[in-house]
């Protein structure tokens, strides 16, 4: 086949020989613990490279050892999540905090300091402020919108010394505030002041999912998800991914092996059918958000809303937003008017919007993050984040709009 396919087209049959499969359409469920191999030698040869004893050979495929190390559902799924990013290699987990704690263990040590952009999804905030100090990782983070003239006066005030800094970790779009942080100018920063080695960059994409942004093409090393939000899209599995290079994949899949955190066969399956549909799924979901998000913009109990498509010229992150995405996505955050009280009356108010925690499946959700996803972050750093009492995080999902909009006003109703 001479035409390169768009990654929606290979979502139904890249990676996948039906042949192996007694001309199974679909990949089958590999439910085993350990594959047969045909000869001793075809053992030792499969596990010379899967403990990195030498290099695969030209047109060697890793052979089948465990389920530990490797599975078809998951290779075959890891082999199409590359399609989206133009991801070299790719790395499946059972869930969106082990995907973020493995690559952090496997970078940082003992006296290494990583660079944090705030505000963070709350359970990757507790884990850089509570356990990596406690294994000696030094941790300062930064806001959006700062200048690298800013971040770097910043580090000097705090006396960090820059040749320890090992790790940038960002979220764009931040959860739960929609802030946009420019990632080409991170990895300029980045570049300007490393010392022997690269400061690695690692940025969560699970707000923008795999359709909406590409973090490796600005200078990004890992794009990190959640699957159990838009990949996954249906909120019936958790599982999350690293994407980045061959040679940094090495290192990552290394640890997850003897951590034991890759994902199983039923997650990998899981996965791969959702794939099949995230294109129409994500296109609807942004439709629907951007109708949702410019009804809420003028609605009198709202103070304030946050929306990727609500983003005006003279805003400082619609450049950023230009140059980084190539949508709006489906994430809107809005104040109501009060506080806490009336934040929970409009939750407590939907009919067709669910009140949960998670974001990106079929169905809208809606949730408080202060108390909620966000419940353990520092009380002093929630406002200087924008995470306010009267906050309200809305995932639109995939109903009619007018459905959506229609229970968001009787909720609002009644403050």
């Amino acid at each position: 086949m001479s035409k390169k396919l768009n990654p929606e087209s290979l979502m139904m049959s890249y990676g996948y020989k039906p042949e192996l499969s007694e001309g199974a359409i679909k990949c089958p469920i590999f439910q085993t613990s350990t594959f047969v191999f045909k000869t001793a030698e075809e053992g030792k040869a499969f596990f010379e490279v899967a403990y990195g004893k030498r290099e695969k050979g030209v047109n060697e495929e890793l052979g089948l050892i465990y389920s530990r190390l490797n599975n078809p559902d998951l290779e075959i799924l890891e082999n199409r999540l590359c399609l989206w990013d133009e991801a070299e290699d790719c790395a499946v987990f059972e869930s969106g905090m082990s995907a973020i704690s493995t690559v952090l263990l496997e970078f940082l040590k003992p006296g290494d300091t990583i660079l944090y952009a705030l505000p963070l999804y709350g359970g990757t905030d507790h884990f850089i402020h509570h356990f990596l100090p406690s294994i000696g990782v030094k941790v300062h983070g930064f806001k959006a919108g700062m200048s690298k003239n800013e971040i770097l006066a910043k580090l000097e005030k705090e006396q960090v010394d820059l040749r320890s800094l090992k790790m940038i970790y960002l979220e764009t779009p931040a959860n739960p505030t929609n802030d946009l942080i420019d990632i080409s100018l991170l990895r300029e920063f980045a570049n300007d002041i490393k010392q022997e080695e690269d400061i690695l960059i690692a940025v969560d994409n699970t707000y923008m999912g795999p359709l909406w942004q590409h973090p490796l093409k600005h200078g990004a090393d890992f794009v990190i998800y959640s699957a159990t939000k838009y990949i996954g899209g249906h909120s019936d599995v958790i599982a999350g991914a690293v994407l980045c290079s061959r040679e940094l994949m090495s290192r990552v899949k290394t640890l997850r092996t003897f951590l034991g955190n890759m994902a199983g066969p039923w997650t990998g399956w899981l996965l791969m059918r959702s794939l099949e549909t995230l294109k129409v799924r994500m296109e609807q979901q942004q439709s629907n958000a951007v109708k949702v998000s410019e009804h809420l913009a003028k609605h009198p109990k709202i103070k304030s809303i946050s929306y990727l498509g609500l983003l005006e010229e003279k805003d400082p992150s619609y450049p950023i937003f230009k140059k980084q995405c190539k949508g709006t996505g489906a994430m809107i955050s809005f104040n109501v008017k009060g506080g806490e009280k009336e934040a929970f009356k409009v939750l407590n108010a939907l009919k067709l919007i669910k009140l949960a925690v998670s974001l990106g499946s079929t169905e809208s959700l809606a949730q408080h993050p202060k108390t909620m996803t966000h419940a353990g972050v520092e009380e002093a750093s929630m406002e200087e984040m924008g995470i306010f009492d009267s906050l309200i995080r809305l995932s639109v999902g995939v109903e009619n709009y007018e459905d959506i909009i229609w229970d968001l006003d009787q909720a609002l109703e009644q403050i």
